[in-house]
């Protein structure tokens, strides 16, 4: 598996890159165009999904600063194409969003391909395991495999989960060009000290020369996780594969750290070959 190593700090006398294709318009000169009945839409959306609760029409339309009227017709729009649902008359997001992405081509394929490899390595190690992408700022559970005894650490399926404290947040940022890796810190780090970004940028170019991520969790005590990358054909990320290791206090025998780590190489190794 072809692995790549990431350049975090930028490229002295970078090349433009703008003139290999005098046909493609430069973002920053797109026009930009209006479209009200959509950015309300959208708004509802993002904010429905962020929120912890069900919202009532006022509240939503106090948070989104627009008046009931202007959305009541986008709520029911909304509701009937099941992007949202009414719950005695609280809005909450339904699955469709998530169910959509699953069947884009490429994300259905992927899962296709490691459910069967997860399952596998669950059984092998006796640990839960999940697959992960990168999603504009945050992780995104793909997929997850609970351990085959029932008992351990898990994380449900379609879970957001920050980048900065997490094995698969740094493998998700190291295996990519400097441009794209960059990108993604800027947005995963947001309202981080400096000290803190600058320790993470280090954490992420050892894993960049290790091949994976291996750390003790600094958010629930005696948890220890482990991940290693799905990789394309160019050598980047598209996704990470996750054990999280919850260690018993029984005398019950536990796979060893080199266990998990020789197996969860394979199955990864697997999965860029399948996907590359």
């Amino acid at each position: 598996m072809k692995r790549r190593e990431l350049q975090l700090e930028p490229k002295e006398g970078k090349q433009n890159m703008g003139a290999a294709n005098k046909n493609e318009v430069p973002v920053k000169d797109a026009p930009h165009y209006s479209a009200p009945a959509l950015e309300k839409g959208l708004d509802i959306l993002e904010l429905l999904h962020q929120s912890e609760s069900a919202l009532t029409q006022k509240e939503i339309s106090a948070r989104l600063n627009r008046s009931v009227s202007e959305l009541y017709r986008m709520l029911n729009i909304l509701v009937r194409r099941n992007y949202i649902a009414n719950y005695a008359d609280k809005f909450g997001p339904t699955t469709k969003l998530y169910k959509l992405s699953q069947v884009h081509p490429p994300v259905r394929r992927l899962l296709s391909a490691a459910l069967p490899i997860m399952e596998e390595i669950s059984r092998e190690i006796d640990f839960g395991c999940d697959l992960r992408v990168y999603n504009a700022g945050s992780q995104t559970v793909l997929a997850s495999v609970d351990a085959p005894g029932g008992l351990g650490f898990s994380v449900r399926t379609g879970s957001e989960i920050a980048v900065a404290p997490s094995a698969s947040g740094r493998v998700l940022i190291a295996f990519q060009d400097s441009d794209t890796a960059d990108l993604r810190l800027r947005e995963s780090l947001k309202g981080l000290a400096d000290s803190e970004i600058k320790s993470f940028r280090k954490d992420v170019h050892e894993v960049a020369v290790k091949g994976y991520a291996a750390l003790q969790s600094r958010q629930y005590e005696g948890l220890y996780a482990i991940s290693f990358p799905v990789l394309d054909i160019n050598g980047y990320a598209i996704a990470a594969l996750t054990v999280p290791m919850l260690p018993r206090i029984d005398s019950s025998r536990q796979a060893s750290r080199e266990d998990v780590i020789s197996a969860l190489r394979g199955a990864a190794d697997r999965l860029s070959q399948i996907n590359g």
